[in-house]
């Protein structure tokens, strides 16, 4: 059923089709996430049986061309992780002569109003597009942008991205293959690896380089030897503890962060253990962090600036129409051999 109104259906009368309230019908347009699911789908229906168009000007190509702004959304700010991440796409959308805006979720989970609210900000002023970079990205979020034809390029995704998704995003399996083979390299056999929580996606390509990198120099992985935990310090410590205190702990560990790493270094030095005398550390990121350790880490550089430039140019193609070949990008990644790293105990002269 179709309204009859020259201007098409109100929201009143699109909660009066689907039975729910008036605030629920702004909820679901808005991409809350205080929806059961059921009731989206009841909104969603008859949103589409009234042929209901929003009021904002999000939808019209013209008016989207026209705005100079496009936004960047992270998880929080402080680290510099996210400092790489804003200085990467401030600098693409310089140069395409566009204003970028920082929101940040300040650390707090996907249910709470901070979350919520930089869609309702962006429904407000308009954008040319949005890079997200994000500890959590929920279905109804995808829903919003494709309801309301607004680009959008996930980068370093968290979970494998929603279909016909854009991403970009390190070379983490191949990255992580390179950080292994080189401690294969050095004659370490016992390589135990620090990941994060599982289903993280970058984590899980992570481990499936590790396990790749054994499997070609036909190593075991001994049990116990991989541990999952928090992306923060206080993660890599907890772990570390637990291979140093397995029957036979590893002589070189690949750690998936470098915030996991102070964690590890710490855990090292309160066990007496030695690095790289005892133990081998191997990282991921190459953030300023690896090189005020000690001993500095040999880390995988991931270009955290050139993945946001990168997001934000793709972003701009697909603001401008211009549909891309893959919907992945994933850039290479480079090892950084720093003092961390060393032959085993056993064979080192």
């Amino acid at each position: 059923m179709r309204s009859s109104s020259p201007s098409g259906p109100t929201m009143a009368e699109v909660a009066r089709h689907a039975g729910v309230s008036v605030p629920t019908v702004s909820k679901v347009l808005n991409g809350r996430e205080d929806v059961a699911a059921e009731t989206r789908r009841h909104v969603e229906a008859a949103l589409h049986d009234l042929g209901y168009r929003r009021r904002e000007r999000l939808r019209s190509s013209a008016h989207q061309g026209s705005v100079r702004t496009i936004d960047l959304v992270v998880h929080q700010l402080g680290s510099t992780w996210t400092a790489a991440i804003v200085e990467g796409a401030e600098e693409a959308a310089h140069e395409a002569g566009l204003h970028l805006v920082v929101n940040a979720m300040l650390g707090r989970t996907r249910h709470t109003r901070t979350e919520r609210g930089w869609l309702e900000r962006i429904s407000a002023r308009g954008t040319r597009g949005v890079v997200t970079a994000l500890a959590h990205f929920s279905a109804s979020q995808d829903a919003w942008f494709r309801r309301n034809q607004v680009p959008y390029v996930m980068l370093d995704p968290i979970s494998p991205p929603p279909r016909d998704t854009y991403s970009v995003a390190a070379a983490n399996w191949e990255g992580a293959r390179s950080a292994v083979d080189h401690l294969l390299d050095l004659g370490h056999r016992r390589i135990a690896i620090i990941a994060g929580r599982r289903g993280r996606h970058c984590s899980d390509l992570r481990i499936e380089g590790y396990r790749s990198a054994m499997r070609s120099a036909r190593t075991r992985v001994l049990p116990g030897y991989v541990r999952n935990g928090a992306f923060t310090p206080e993660g890599g410590e907890e772990s570390m503890r637990t291979l140093l205190g397995l029957p036979t702990p590893p002589t070189a560990v690949f750690v998936c962060s470098d915030f996991m790493s102070l964690g590890v270094l710490r855990a090292a030095r309160e066990h007496g253990v030695r690095v790289p005398e005892d133990i081998s550390v191997v990282s991921f990121d190459d953030l300023p962090e690896a090189r005020w350790t000690v001993p500095e880490l040999t880390t995988v550089q991931q270009p955290l600036n050139e993945m946001a430039a990168t997001a934000v140019r793709l972003l701009m193609r697909l603001s401008a129409g211009d549909v891309p070949g893959s919907h992945r990008t994933e850039l290479s990644t480079t090892l950084v051999e720093r003092a961390s790293t060393a032959p085993p105990p056993q064979i080192k002269e």
